[in-house]
């Protein structure tokens, strides 16, 4: 996400003191809320979709979890790192391309 995308947001929810609503559970939950509207957008088909409105909610999502960043004073491509750095561990290439196991059944 460029600077400029997150000053938005971040705009955004100060022009309108939204941070007030912000506390990292109200935030978890309106994370969770967007999520489970994207999965409506494939609720009765894989494969027919509206790429748009996937698209609106997928933001929704995606602005709801900078807001949590925010919130709670983490960086991005830190926490990300970290957890790939355990996948990575916990699902060598050797033992798990190709296959949906989970790292327990490989």
């Amino acid at each position: 996400m460029t600077q400029e995308t997150i000053d938005r947001i971040r705009k955004m929810t100060i022009d309108r003191d939204w941070d007030q609503f912000h506390s990292p559970a109200n935030l978890a939950k309106s994370i969770s809320i967007e999520a489970n509207e994207l999965l409506e957008c494939f609720q009765w088909s894989d494969d027919d979709y509206d790429i748009n409105h996937v698209k609106e909610e997928l933001a929704d999502v995606i602005v709801y979890c900078r807001n949590m960043l925010d919130k709670l004073g983490l960086d991005e491509d830190e926490i990300v790192n970290a957890k790939m750095d355990k996948n990575e561990a916990k699902y060598p290439v050797e033992k798990s391309k190709g296959s949906n196991k989970k790292y327990t059944e490989l």
